[in-house]
């Protein structure tokens, strides 16, 4: 994929793109009830796969016998690879292990609705049979074959969707295409007219995509350099074939289907949009052989939670072989999944996001609802109470029933002054994720405030589930465990940053208090719109170790108001955040 390491240039022109898009120019999305049936099987679908698969496995994350950092797949980018050296590599891409039933059968198995393959990435290199570029797995691989059509056949015999990822821009091997804004070649054999590219190789390929695999997304990226009159002809295209579905990044002019936050959940979401979220199971989309960061089953269950509860999809990736084997690590974690889903995908397909506008401190909601009004609550559970009882908050309504998923034993409620109280039996049903649901006649009516508002004392009291976690494509904070001990992590970049927001009954001026885990002393910013108060955080102890520290003061507004925590530019070292306090200055 990835816009990782892309230089400031091709992020201006990406960003760009998106902010200039209009609506897509399609004529099945003239009405919202169109736009809904089109897309009604993506929006129940919530689970997919991509695969990232191409010449790039070869070198695997190595060049001339050393590692070449980031991602799999911009080994050739990253390392400087020239044009002849790295169309070397693709006679040991052989998939002589390629099991297109095996992929899609693994897909299926985990409860995944849909499968989108790499047809063509950056490194211009198309996995089928392409008249439009002889640098194809025919005509120029040790595979000798296409690719993409047994893989097509499979994943509808296994009755998912297919469909097909295209780089309709960046390309480092056909001549003209897009490097860097156009000025990122390290090869005079790059070299070529980027408008020639597009209308000699991208398009021609698109229209070829279409025809022969007939796909139910194109997966676009990176839009370098991608202005209206060079979208508008793909936009043309798209436009006679309506049922495809496609997302945000063909460029300017063309909004497409669905946004696509890549490796960071939104924290509330895009109410109203389709949105997808696609994400590595370790810290590669294409395959790297030293890359054993994977995420745990844990991790990607409540990953898939967490993002249908706000009614997104999750796209999660595997990186086949140079040979065409997905590695071990990712058949265990999908293979687990499957077991869960197999219990609990009702859960997740066809669900809606859940009606509580604030995240819960002990899992997530989705929800169901009827024709006639009824409402099937599915309660995800993440960490189960010691006293047994879950809080749904501002629900007065009592179900005429409810169960666990998994067992299927049966739980009671009772309503309380702070909302429903589910009681559940002792031992949960999945360390992980556990599901309860919870049957009513009418819809669920919230009435729960959508920001945190100040206490009975006037302290206001954020938990790591109160904070917007803003990264970028390339990362972001992480949240772990849930409860009172969930916590927010993996802090490494001082560009992302902590939002809190609160519902002031009057303009103050506030303590900022934090409890803070800081192995090594950091530089940190309080942030109010724009202005910044440095802040210093001491060493509080080896590794999670949490001390509560003062940040500084800071004035805000009344009514709905934020403030951030942000990594100093110089000394930023990194830290954790548990709970934020605000208490007012008298």
């Amino acid at each position: 994929m990835k816009r990782l390491l892309l230089t400031s240039l091709v992020l201006a022109t990406s960003l760009s793109a998106r902010a200039e898009t209009v609506t897509p120019a399609k004529p099945s999305t003239a009405s919202s009830a169109a736009a809904a049936e089109r897309t009604q099987w993506f929006r129940e679908a919530r689970f997919g796969m991509f695969i990232h698969w191409g010449v790039y496995a070869v070198p695997a994350g190595e060049w001339q016998g050393k590692p070449v950092g980031g991602i799999g797949e911009w080994i050739m980018k990253n390392g400087k690879i020239p044009v002849a050296d790295y169309r070397a590599f693709a006679q040991n891409f052989t998939a002589a292990k390629y099991d297109p039933q095996a992929w899609a059968r693994l897909a299926h198995t985990a409860g995944m609705k849909y499968v989108v393959v790499t047809a063509k990435h950056h490194d211009g290199f198309a996995l089928y049979d392409s008249a439009a570029s002889d640098w194809n797995a025919v005509k120029a691989s040790g595979a000798k074959r296409d690719l993409i059509a047994p893989l097509a056949t499979a994943v509808r015999a296994e009755g998912l969707k297919f469909g097909c990822y295209y780089s309709q821009s960046q390309d480092w091997v056909n001549e003209g295409g897009a490097k860097s804004g156009g000025k990122g070649s390290w090869d005079p054999a790059q070299n070529g007219d980027y408008d020639a590219y597009l209308q000699k190789v991208a398009l021609p390929q698109v229209r070829e995509i279409i025809e022969r695999y007939d796909p139910a997304i194109i997966w676009w990226d990176t839009p370098i350099d991608m202005k209206g009159p060079r979208t508008k002809p793909f936009g043309d295209v798209l436009a006679a074939h309506p049922a495809i579905i496609t997302n945000d990044r063909l460029g300017q002019g063309y909004g497409g289907d669905t946004k696509t936050p890549e490796q960071h959940i939104p924290p509330r979401g895009y109410p109203g949009e389709l949105f997808e979220v696609c994400m590595t199971m370790n810290d590669t989309w294409g395959f790297k052989k030293n890359d054993v960061n994977w995420k745990s089953v844990r991790q990607i269950l409540r990953n898939l939670s967490d993002i249908s509860s706000k009614g997104g999809n999750f796209l999660l990736n595997v990186g086949p072989t140079a040979e065409g084997e997905i590695p071990a690590a990712s058949i265990e974690r999908l293979e687990a999944v499957g077991r869960w889903m197999a219990v609990n995908s009702v859960a997740i397909h066809a669900t809606e996001a859940g009606p509580f506008p604030r995240r819960l401190p002990w899992g997530r909601v989705t929800q169901k609802r009827a024709a006639d009004g009824a409402t099937t609550l599915f309660a995800q559970v993440w960490d189960w109470p010691v006293d047994g009882k879950i809080l749904l908050p501002t629900l007065m309504q009592l179900p005429v029933g409810g169960r666990l998923l998994a067992g299927g034993v049966s739980v009671t409620s009772e309503l309380t002054a702070e909302g429903l109280v589910v009681r559940l039996p002792g031992a949960a049903p999945d360390a992980d994720v556990s599901v309860v649901r919870l049957d009513f006649k009418a819809p669920a009516v919230i009435t729960q405030e959508p920001y945190v508002t100040p206490g009975a004392d006037g302290r206001v009291t954020f938990t790591a589930q109160d904070a917007d976690a803003h990264g970028h494509w390339d990362g972001n904070i992480q949240l772990r465990d849930s409860g009172p001990g969930a916590y927010l992590t993996d802090w490494t970049n001082s560009k992302w940053r902590l939002e809190y927001q609160l519902k002031a009954p009057a303009a103050l001026k506030w303590t900022v208090t934090a409890e803070i885990a800081a192995p090594v002393a950091t530089g940190l910013l309080l942030t109010v719109a724009k202005t910044e108060t440095p802040a210093t955080v001491a060493v509080t102890g080896p590794g999670l170790t949490w001390q509560t520290v003062t940040l500084g003061e800071i004035t805000l507004p009344a009514g709905l108001a934020s403030f951030g925590l942000k990594g100093a530019a110089k000394g930023w070292k990194g830290l954790s955040v548990r709970h934020v306090w605000l208490t007012p200055v008298k």
